[in-house]
């Protein structure tokens, strides 16, 4: 998926979460191995190993009723 199909101009004005360090950077600063993103706010990027573990618990939800 591209970055504007995830609504992005320009990469600099996004928040991510580094996975290494466990703190916010704005913009994509750290290697793409050890960060989660990119999110629209500050607060949502501070909250992404909570948005990803939920996704995940959906996608299993989804799989299991197709199954």
């Amino acid at each position: 998926m591209s970055k504007q199909e995830w609504g992005i101009e320009d990469p600099a004005d996004t928040f991510w979460f580094n996975t290494r360090t466990g703190q916010v950077e704005d913009g994509p600063q750290s290697l793409s191995v050890d960060r989660i993103g990119p999110f629209a706010t500050r607060e949502e990027a501070a909250r992404a190993e909570e948005i990803v573990a939920e996704r995940a618990r959906k996608w299993r939800e989804e799989e299991a009723a197709e199954d």
